[in-house]
């Protein structure tokens, strides 16, 4: 695969339930449970989006697990 259809492939930010992020290409179906977040764009720029919103790795149930001991 050369370096320009690299930078074409679009891909997607995608989140499952338990607010876990990944990148999807966007010429594929999403698998089930996980949804868009955003428009599609570069992979870079996906994979720089995730480190935005992806702040806490733990997932949502142990999230709330946790607050609940508080």
């Amino acid at each position: 695969m050369s370096d320009t259809t690299l930078t074409q492939e679009r891909y997607f930010v995608v989140r499952n339930h338990e607010e876990q992020y990944s990148v999807w290409r966007a010429d594929r179906e999403l698998p089930q449970g996980w949804e868009p977040v955003g428009e599609a764009a570069a992979k870079e720029e996906c994979l720089s989006r995730i480190e935005e919103l992806w702040t806490d790795m733990r997932p949502l149930s142990l999230r709330t697990f946790m607050e609940g001991d508080r």
